[in-house]
């Protein structure tokens, strides 16, 4: 798996990911567990991964979104 965006911010990410299911790329959320157990002080950001197939496309979607 490839990382393509790390935030704390359960927003960004969701819309993120919601932006790589409409160009056709599955994405997956890791460290939601752990960063919600350590009370949101930002001290462990989650990370959207893709599979390294769909690494180029999805950040050049996130690029074309202003979001990379």
């Amino acid at each position: 798996m490839r990382v393509v965006a790390v935030s704390n911010d359960p927003v960004r990410l969701s819309f993120l990911a919601a932006l790589l299911a409409d160009g056709g790329i599955e994405s997956l959320l890791l460290d939601r567990h752990a960063s919600a157990i350590e009370g949101s002080i930002g001290a462990i950001p989650c990370r959207l991964v893709v599979a390294p197939a769909d690494e180029r496309q999805a950040l050049r979607l996130l690029r074309e979104a202003g979001e990379a």
